[in-house]
């Protein structure tokens, strides 16, 4: 550990590219910046000396407090629909993006700070965050990244020694988030809003240049673009509802053009399978809940798809809303084709046959109303390939009739392949995970670093980073929620 800010060979494209798609501003000066967890494997990733960064030059640049040599901090610019209304300004209230680096397998990657401070867009927001919600980004970001689910990571925590007003005073922290972009639906937005579509163009243009080099020289650049980020979307929501994970907050700002999940605040992964599940507290009609995630994505890229019309054809709109609607409209077909790929894994078929749709919707329908844990079902059907079913049905009330009945048929169906089961059941313990984030265990581990014990923060962080391995001791971690815990309820908080 040293006194020394590490350096770091900063690029910062989006600064010097789009000047009127931001602010230039600085973080808020702190009493005590301290480094209160730093992601050791993300900084080595990116280039970064984790000492300097674990030492006081380090936990000053975390939370903002000072500038390191050769950033270029700047709030972002963005509007959103949230909740399905349109708000043509919101940007980085509490959020600054220090700068780029480009890593080690050559990647241009963001770091960003999340409260760090007021910014011109912070709407009479303190600007500030607080211990627990940044702590939850930081362990739901790094379970996704090890269920290979791509997403925004936590670089860092870092306490800046000050109280927070929420729920009464909390310790006020930064969270350090590394990107692949911050580029949004709502960055497109906020200028379409405002008919600036040189402004869109240049946007859509670098966006291209980061995301989808290969495309720049098409004449149909804009529409391949939307093609592109439409798929990288419908395979991360296909890989979200795979594993019971509800984002919970899908406005078009907190919708990513790399196809990365970002902003972990009212987030949760589902115990029994419930299509209607919803944790957000400000969700109170059910618009993202589980099973809405795809529908909610469409109309999200719908939402894109209107920022375009313009990039599409600037002589004929209508042409231009037929080819992006065709485009849009292939979205649930993508979708579906993601999802029945992921989950003929996690049954561990291997080849593709037509029937297979139906196969899926029957144990989802046999599931429905039954109070099944989504997650254990799955790890125990490896259980049922090699010969015992007994761990798989005993999750179902009784009578299991239809379980019953759709595990004659999936056993018959694994047997019209040439694969060996013991084969087929290694693959699909490398496919479903035994721990996911349960979140009585992620709310323990929360109140207990609210109160500065992290024991139970670094134990799970450690269970989740090796999700499809059976660990010794963490028998507990595999289990849902004891009746007494209630509905689980997030909030907003970073």
């Amino acid at each position: 550990m040293t006194d020394q800010p590490p350096q770091i060979a900063f690029d910062n494209s989006y600064a010097r590219d789009l000047e009127g798609f931001y602010v230039p501003w600085s973080g808020a000066a702190v009493p005590a910046p301290t480094v209160l967890r730093l992601n050791g494997e993300l900084a080595d990733e990116l280039g970064i000396d984790a000492d300097a960064l674990s030492g006081p030059g380090g936990a000053a640049l975390l939370t903002g407090a000072t500038l390191p040599e050769g950033a270029a901090s700047i709030a972002l610019a963005y509007a959103g629909h949230q909740f399905g209304g349109f708000s043509p300004q919101l940007g980085d209230g509490r959020a600054l993006l220090v700068g780029e680096v480009i890593d080690r397998s050559g990647r241009r990657r963001d770091i960003h700070l999340k409260g760090s401070g007021r910014t011109p867009f912070s709407r009479g927001g303190d600007g500030k965050a607080v211990l627990g919600p940044v702590l939850r980004e930081y362990l739901i970001g790094e379970a996704m990244h090890a269920l290979a689910i791509p997403t925004t990571r936590a670089l860092a925590v870092s306490l800046t020694g000050e109280e927070v007003l929420r729920n009464g005073p909390e310790k006020g922290a930064v969270l350090a988030r590394v990107a692949a972009s911050h580029l949004r639906v709502g960055t497109f937005q906020f200028f379409a809003a405002r008919r600036e579509t040189e402004k869109v163009r240049q946007l859509a243009d670098y966006a291209i240049a980061r995301h989808y080099p290969d495309i720049a020289d098409r004449n149909d650049r804009y529409l391949e673009f939307f093609r592109r980020v439409r798929d990288a979307q419908a395979a991360l929501v296909a890989r979200w509802v795979l594993v019971g994970f509800v984002h919970g907050v899908m406005n078009t700002d907190n919708m990513t053009i790399s196809g990365e999940t970002i902003d972990y605040g009212p987030c949760a992964f589902i115990d029994s399978y419930d299509p209607k599940a919803v944790f957000s507290s400000i969700d109170r009609f059910g618009r993202y809940a589980y099973g809405n995630q795809p529908t909610i994505a469409q109309w999200n890229l719908t939402r894109f798809a209107e920022t375009l019309i313009e990039l599409v054809n600037a002589d004929d709109a209508e042409d231009a809303i037929r080819q992006l609607t065709n485009e849009m409209s292939a979205f649930p077909f993508h979708y579906q084709q993601e999802w029945l790929r992921g989950m003929r894994a996690k049954l561990g078929l291997v080849n593709e046959r037509p029937a297979d749709l139906d196969l899926v919707n029957e144990l989802h329908a046999a599931m429905d109303g039954d109070n099944v844990d989504f997650t254990k079902l799955f790890r125990s059907l490896a259980q049922a390939v090699r010969g015992d079913a007994a761990p798989a049905r005993a999750l179902f009330n009784e009578p299991a009739k239809a379980f019953d009945g759709w595990l004659v048929r999936y056993l018959r169906r694994c047997g019209e392949e040439d694969i060996d089961n013991q084969a087929r059941a290694a693959a699909m313990d490398l496919v479903n995970p035994l721990y996911i984030p349960r979140n009585h265990k992620v709310e323990e581990a929360l109140i207990a670093a609210g109160e500065g014990d992290m024991t139970a923060f670094d134990r799970l962080l450690a269970i989740l980073s090796h999700p499809f391995e059976a660990q010794e001791g963490a028998e507990s971690y595999a289990e849902p929620a004891p009746r007494s815990f209630g509905h689980y309820t997030t909030y907003c908080g970073t």
